[in-house]
């Protein structure tokens, strides 16, 4: 038995915040350049060389990479002999973000009531918190910072199985020509094809924080992210929908076991800025 303070857990999340809002990853920030290298109109060599710059100013003044300081999505794998002391799980978490979101100058966008009152909160709480019992002593924490405009054009998708990798193909590929410029592409696309209307959702959102310098281990799917971005690119809706090739930095697949009645698919759209850190505690 490992006991962690609920005070780690605070200021470990509150740092992720920072470092997700203000820092891009290499692995994004390559893909960036080597769209530049790839592209042919002037546009979209501009609009990613404005990216480009836009990362470099975001760093080395601390101001946010996007207006839209998204909301705060906490995905929380904890040892099941980990026991937290001094406070709860979930309001380390949230204080977490109230604080951050005030000290780092965060827009906060989130709304307490979703149709009527539609207040704002003042504080970006609460933070949506996913959290799985694991093996293990220690607590596993991602932070993706989402933003709406993307997230908007997400989809899900209760396919027939008999519609098969055609018909997932289609969907994920419709889904990036439907989100267009509203994504602020070049977007990232995290994909979940399995599991169940809600866990389809979920592990799509996680994909969105997968690299984009990697690929699923199964070398089916593997193909299919490849043959997914191919497509997409060649919609020419390019950076900022200004026409181009890069439309889209990587598509990230996960499957899941599913029901043999049925073939969920979910696709969450996220821009080019994917604002997730992560650490271990």
């Amino acid at each position: 038995m490992r006991v962690i303070y609920a005070e780690q857990i605070k200021q470990t999340v509150k740092r992720l915040i920072y470092e997700a809002n203000f820092f891009i990853s290499s692995d994004i920030s390559a893909a960036i350049d080597a769209g530049i290298l790839a592209e042919t109109s002037p546009a979209a060599v501009s609009a990613l060389e404005q990216i480009r710059l836009n990362y470099k100013i975001a760093a080395e003044e601390r101001i946010a990479v996007c207006q839209d300081t998204g909301m705060c999505i906490v995905f929380a794998e904890v040892g099941q002999d980990a026991h937290i002391e001094g406070g709860g799980f979930d309001a380390a978490i949230n204080s977490a973000v109230s604080e951050a979101y005030g000290e780092f100058y965060l827009r906060k966008s989130v709304v307490s009531d979703p149709l009527y009152d539609r207040t704002n909160t003042r504080d970006n709480t609460p933070a949506v918190i996913h959290a799985r019992i694991v093996g293990g002593e220690s607590i596993r924490l991602l932070v993706i910072c989402k933003g709406f405009g993307s997230e908007n054009m997400s989809a899900v998708k209760m396919l027939k199985p008999a519609e098969g990798e055609a018909g997932v193909l289609d969907f994920i590929v419709d889904t990036a020509a439907k989100a267009g410029a509203n994504a602020c592409p070049p977007m990232i696309l995290g994909v979940c094809v399995g599991g169940t209307f809600e866990q389809a959702a979920l592990y799509a959102k996680l994909m969105t924080a997968r690299g984009v310098d990697s690929a699923n281990g199964d070398v089916r799917y593997a193909q299919l992210e490849r043959t997914a971005l191919e497509r997409i690119n060649s919609l020419g809706i390019g950076p900022a929908g200004l026409g181009g090739k890069t439309t889209c930095l990587k598509v990230n697949i996960h499957a899941l076991p599913t029901h043999i009645a049925g073939l969920p698919a979910a696709v969450n759209v996220c821009c080019h800025a994917s604002r997730h850190a992560e650490a271990v505690i």
